[in-house]
């Protein structure tokens, strides 16, 4: 992903966004394929270094990660297209502006470990459902979705975070732009 230095997320900002984000996409290539494997995934960031997650064991991604453990986890929140009238410079012909897109995306670049035996895809579910739903009890009680799944350790060895919002332009601009988006999402919820 491109990532100009007036849209680059610092560590703490990127991994807060996908904190706060997670659900993505984990992405791996695997070895001599024409495209790599992307899956959707509920993941949990259990610290600034690990991510961890479950996938059935069917999952066609096994075998892309055995091949080579070095995966993406990209995650990427809601998107706002900006016409390019809105980001003309006040006094120019507004059909000069340039459109764009505003949107935060974090990739995650990680070594995954998978994991198959009991006790460690326990303590995986333990954890995510500590977050997700602490109501359920121990997964323990649960065999058949013990023995339906695998679960992956990803240790993070690169943070790529981009917030792109015209981080470049002045904050003039940026209110300016702000207050349309505004007043376009309040109309939208108006209607609904």
């Amino acid at each position: 992903m491109l990532i100009h230095p007036w849209d680059a997320g610092t560590e703490a900002a990127s991994l807060a966004y996908v904190r706060d984000n997670q659900f993505g996409h984990l992405i791996a290539a695997g070895r001599g394929r024409d495209v790599p494997v992307v899956v959707p995934t509920q993941f949990l960031l259990l610290d600034d270094t690990t991510v961890l997650l479950h996938l059935a064991r069917p999952n066609p991604i096994w075998a892309a990660i055995e091949e080579n453990p070095k995966v993406v986890l990209s995650v990427a929140g809601p998107w706002s297209y900006i016409p390019g009238a809105w980001r003309a410079e006040p006094g120019t012909d507004p059909s000069l502006g340039v459109p764009t897109t505003y949107y935060s995306s974090v990739q995650l670049v990680c070594s995954a470990e998978i994991v198959t035996e009991a006790d460690g895809k326990l303590d995986i579910l333990r954890h995510q459902l500590a977050e997700l739903d602490p109501e359920l009890g121990d997964p323990a009680r649960m065999p058949r979705l013990m023995s339906g799944i695998r679960g992956l350790r990803l240790a993070i060895e690169e943070i790529r975070g981009k917030f792109k919002y015209d981080g470049h332009k002045d904050a003039e601009h940026r209110a300016r732009v702000a207050a349309k988006l505004a007043s376009l999402h309040g109309a939208v919820q108006q209607d609904s």
